[in-house]
């Protein structure tokens, strides 16, 4: 899932940070593409953390921001920023993967390219 993050984030040469937690929000492994900004990091960390929690892709806290529902940020640790996507398997959210660095869509394509193979 890793390999494939990072391929398409170097199809358009966008420099991210990507992570990927367990189904307790652990991380499991975390890669800083040469040139990603250091702000990042914690980001994408928290983009996983955000999805695997609420069992959602974190642009679904995004779209109800967008939507008025300001109150979503109350929650503890929401992200309203698309990256985050949980990875689940036979029904069950066993993981999530976070990507941060470009504009959150970017790091929607890239967190779900990722998602494609697994």
């Amino acid at each position: 899932m890793m390999a494939a993050a990072e391929k398409r984030a170097k199809q358009d040469n966008w420099n991210v940070v990507i992570s990927i937690v367990d189904a307790g929000g652990h991380l499991i492994c975390l890669h800083r593409m040469d040139g990603a900004q250091i702000g990042s990091v914690e980001v994408s960390q928290k983009k996983a953390l955000a999805s695997v929690l609420f069992k959602r892709p974190t642009k679904a806290f995004e779209d109800a921001i967008n939507g008025g529902n300001n109150g979503i940020l109350l929650l503890p640790n929401v992200i309203a920023s698309e990256g985050g996507v949980p990875i689940v398997h036979e029904g069950k959210v066993i993981g999530a993967i976070g990507v941060s660095g470009v504009t959150s869509a970017q790091d929607g394509i890239i967190a779900n390219a990722a998602l494609k193979v697994f």
